[in-house]
């Protein structure tokens, strides 16, 4: 079966390597079985990009249903892109531990992405002063497993603007992703021009907000007038801003109809107020009170 990748558009990070702007989320995917299915389902739709983490308990799964399925559309592992994320629980002097345990089971030779998912240390309460401590410990372990080349291109997921100020002072590697929760009740424009001026990726995930978003009358009104389904809006409405989504799904027919969000544009009028929905709601975790 021919490769999609050339098909499949992508934005090139400041490590150098590209990342598709399509991803499948696997959060919540159980079991091989499970994993399996939505794997091959997602690659026989295009899909180059997966998304996991090491809180998701999956990527031993994740990693053997590509080694098992690569072959089957004539793929190698240089055609797709892993992202997997560190756990608050590693966060600190456990970092170099947890992204070992995760290179491990994912046993795909290295991670392309790699993550710290969350700006606090499990066990420490949210302003406890050992968390910007921890982070950096972490982010100093990511940028030597990034020199090593077993973490191609390193990152950072549901940092504020505060901690991405933070990161980007001591740095010596920049983050080349910041991924967050993004959607049309949640544009995160602070963010996303710090982002910007930084020359990092902003990726979203939770584009659907936890499918709360697809009841919501607008994006029904948008989707019915333009013959596509609402969770094909959200993810156009991210995507036609230039930012990367993570759409999860168990469901063949999901996943294929996520990939068809590059074949229509929404108009500018659409894009406008779709936007106008923000109101700063979250449907995940909530970062800023972390020190």
């Amino acid at each position: 079966m021919e490769s999609q990748v050339s098909s499949s558009p992508s934005v090139v990070l400041n490590s150098g390597h590209r990342m598709p702007v399509l991803g499948l989320g696997t959060y919540k995917l159980c079991g091989y079985e499970e994993v399996f299915r939505a794997v091959d389902a997602a690659l026989a739709a295009g899909y180059r990009s997966f998304d996991s983490a090491t809180v998701y308990r999956n990527e031993a799964d994740l990693g053997r249903a590509l080694r098992e399925l690569l072959p089957k559309y004539g793929l190698t592992r240089e055609d797709v892109f892993i992202t997997s994320k560190l756990s608050p629980k590693d966060q600190g002097e456990k970092a170099m531990a947890g992204a070992l345990q995760s290179l491990s089971q994912l046993d795909l030779g290295y991670i392309d992405l790699y993550l710290i998912h969350w700006p606090g240390s499990q066990g420490l309460p949210v302003s406890d002063q050992h968390n910007p401590g921890n982070r950096a410990q972490s982010w100093v372990t990511l940028e030597e497993l990034h020199g090593q080349g077993k973490l191609r291109s390193i990152g950072v997921s549901n940092y504020t603007t505060a901690h991405m100020r933070e990161l980007m002072q001591s740095c010596k590697v920049p983050p080349a992703v910041l991924q967050v929760e993004f959607h049309p009740q949640l544009c995160q424009s602070e963010l996303r021009s710090l982002c910007k001026e930084y020359g990092v990726c902003f990726q979203a995930y939770s584009s659907l907000g936890k499918g709360e978003l697809l009841n919501e009358p607008l994006v029904n009104e948008v989707a019915k007038n333009c013959g596509r389904t609402p969770a094909q809006v959200l993810l156009r409405w991210a995507v036609q801003q230039g930012v990367p989504v993570l759409p999860k799904s168990s469901s063949p027919d999901r996943i294929q109809k996520n990939r068809e969000i590059f074949d229509f544009t929404l108009s500018d009028t659409d894009m406008d107020r779709l936007s106008a929905l923000d109101r700063g709601s979250r449907f995940c975790w909530d970062p800023s009170e972390v020190a």
